[in-house]
């Protein structure tokens, strides 16, 4: 769903001034550090099962980073690229300060939700 991921990037772009970008090559979207090295703060994922489909976003908001020691995520080599978090990038933010900006950017996206 590109869609949701640019809804993602605009989410901690336009709110949280971190500019996090798509790569080609490469699912998520990532973060230039210091030194050039680049670092997965957001993903998508999906699931199909019996004609259904499920899909979600996921920004790193404050996650304990040292938990992807032990595995590849998302099979991203960790020699080349890491992972980081809103917090690992020195934002005081939380849960909840996400969720009111991802709403508002995905209205921007999709236009306002009718009920």
């Amino acid at each position: 769903c590109d869609v949701c991921l640019v809804g993602s990037e605009m989410c901690i772009r336009d709110r949280f001034n971190v500019t996090g970008e798509r790569r080609d090559g490469r699912v998520g979207i990532w973060v230039t550090r210091d030194g050039g090295r680049e670092d997965k703060i957001a993903a998508i994922g999906v699931r199909i099962r019996r004609w259904v489909t499920l899909h979600g976003i996921a920004i790193n908001v404050e996650p304990d980073l040292g938990h992807f020691d032990g595995i590849v995520p998302c099979g991203i080599d960790p020699g080349q690229y890491g992972v980081t978090s809103l917090v690992d990038l020195g934002l005081p933010v939380t849960a909840t300060d996400v969720d009111v900006a991802l709403a508002a950017s995905f209205k921007t996206v999709f236009g306002p939700a009718e009920r």
